[in-house]
């Protein structure tokens, strides 16, 4: 049955008598109503005679909930009880009212049933879920308790009408959105599915009139050509075009160092950022290339490895931290994808190093596991060498690599804000200057005002400021909106694997694309 029939409103059986007719119709254009449809699964049903057995078995078979209420429709007193002249005791069942107003649903053109389902499809689109879920019994008792009245749609109802419509709304809300807006930014990135799929990621920024960052994520879309920068350059054009986003509006796009991605940057003669956190991922394993910092790392992972796989070690090291008064965590495990997951493992390991000791030094086959006084001293120096490569690369104020780090508390990084000066008491000139001479007449002032707080964010002070320097706020407007890494583009690949899960393999590329864009963007 097609996607049309599959929504098409069924009407009643002429002349029904018994209730479960409530349950089943027929299609608009079976005029003769030959054909006996369920309402909940569209399945056809045979009742020779007007026979209603085979459908209260195909209910009690196939829609437990429907058959419990077709049940109690079927045993609702026909009339009220005579009257005795006594007060009549309160009944424990339902008025024969409640009954039929509990058994008539909604009609799918009502405000309350469009209210129901659009609040199912956001919940299935903004919390990730497997669209199975509809067709769970404990979610449809879960829907049925809340509002009785309210008539479940089968899984291809979200699939082929209710997500659809959905993306389609948000999508011309921002595309809306974007034909406002006078420059962006974006990240792009590759990436392969669990069933190896390859998709293209592309995400946009800009700053609005009011000084808000927008972050959108636009598509995640399959891409089966070869990933050669050609193919790339190609592809990202496309992907702008179908947004309706002019080329010449691109500020910059921020990218992984990739010899394809650049390559393709290259061919569009666009201005490209590289990715921050890859240049710090770069220089952290060029720093880590010694012989003593290698030795003290691969015991680090041994331990760990030891700690993660015996459910006895994880065990004994809970009582231990307990008699130490260590905090009760767990060793954290290095992860090659993410390059702050080696600090995280190795600071981890030092917090827990007095219970790990005890625990190994107790055990004869693991006492090739302690950790030397050197390994730890290269550890702690491993730690403070990457919290100083973060500060210089940041360009944060602080000592020399070889010098301790101090606090977070005791040291404030300077932000963009930190090089803006409080604006000096002078006003607006109201006198008619040259072009030129007004330039530099703002530029002047803005060079010469204040320091402002460091923590001052400067989208809020370029909104309170923007009156005075009217064509530099343009120009912060315009590239303030670059992001420093490519994150984006990698959150929107950790999305994509928490909805392409072992379960949901099967997804097309196209039903990814819309629900990786609905999460994202809700």
């Amino acid at each position: 049955m097609d996607a049309e029939h599959e929504t098409e409103e069924l009407v009643p059986k002429k002349g029904a008598g018994s209730v479960v007719w409530r349950f089943f119709g027929f299609q608009k254009s079976d005029v003769d109503q030959t054909t006996i449809l369920c309402k909940c699964c569209r399945a056809k049903i045979q009742a020779k005679g007007g026979n209603t057995s085979n459908l209260l078995q195909h209910l009690s078979r196939k829609h437990v909930l429907e058959y419990q209420e077709c049940m109690i429709l079927k045993s609702a007193p026909s009339s009220s009880a005579g009257n005795t002249g006594k007060p009549k005791e309160k009944s424990s069942q339902m008025s024969l009212t409640d009954v039929f107003a509990r058994g008539t649903f909604y009609d799918r053109k009502s405000k309350r049933w469009i209210e129901i389902t659009n609040s199912i499809t956001n919940h299935i689109a903004k919390d990730m879920v497997p669209l199975i879920t509809v067709e769970k019994d404990g979610f449809k008792q879960m829907i049925k308790t809340l509002d009785p009245r309210y008539e479940m749609q089968s899984r291809k109802y979200f699939s082929q009408v209710a997500i659809p419509n959905l993306y389609q709304k948000h999508r011309a809300t921002l595309e809306t959105d974007l034909a406002t807006v006078h420059h962006f930014a974006a990240t792009t990135d590759l990436w392969s599915s669990r069933t190896m799929e390859p998709y293209l990621s592309l995400t946009v920024h800009f700053i609005s009139e009011e000084w808000v960052l927008q972050s959108h994520c636009l598509q995640t879309s399959y891409f089966p050509n070869d990933h050669t920068g050609e193919f790339l350059a190609a592809g990202l054009k496309e992907a702008f075009d179908s947004w309706g986003l002019s080329e010449q509006k691109l500020v910059a796009i921020t990218t992984d160092s990739g010899a394809n991605i650049k390559k393709a940057i290259e061919l569009n003669n666009w201005t490209r950022l590289q990715c921050f956190g890859h240049r710090l991922h770069l220089a952290i394993e060029t720093a880590m290339k010694d012989d003593r910092i290698q030795r003290a790392v691969g015991v680090c992972k041994r331990i760990v490895s030891a700690f993660s796989y015996s459910w006895k070690k994880r065990r004994d090291l809970a009582i231990v931290q307990n008699d130490l008064g260590l905090p009760k965590h767990v060793l954290t495990t290095e992860m090659p994808t993410r390059w702050g997951s080696r600090q995280m493992m190795i600071k981890r390991v030092l917090e827990q190093e007095r219970a790990i000791s005890q625990l190994l030094k107790a055990d004869k086959k693991s006492r090739h596991l302690v950790l030397s006084w050197q390994d730890v001293d290269v550890l702690e120096e491993i730690v403070l060498l990457i919290k100083a490569q973060q500060d210089t690369l940041s360009g944060a104020a602080g000592a020399a690599e070889a010098e301790p780090v101090p606090p977070p508390e005791e040291k404030r990084k300077k932000t963009l804000a930190s090089f803006f000066k409080r604006q000096s008491t002078t006003s607006n000139s109201t006198l008619a200057v040259p072009d030129d001479q007004s330039i530099r007449m703002e530029l002047t002032v803005y060079l010469q005002t204040t320091e402002v707080d460091s923590d001052t964010d400067p989208l809020d002070w370029w909104r309170c400021h923007q009156t005075n320097f009217p064509r530099i706020a343009k120009l912060a407007q315009q590239y303030l909106c670059i992001p420093a890494t490519s994150a984006p583009s990698e959150r929107v690949f950790s999305t994509g694997g928490n909805i392409v899960t072992c379960h949901r393999a099967a997804l097309k590329p196209d039903a990814v694309d819309r629900l990786v864009f609905l999460a994202k963007n809700l």
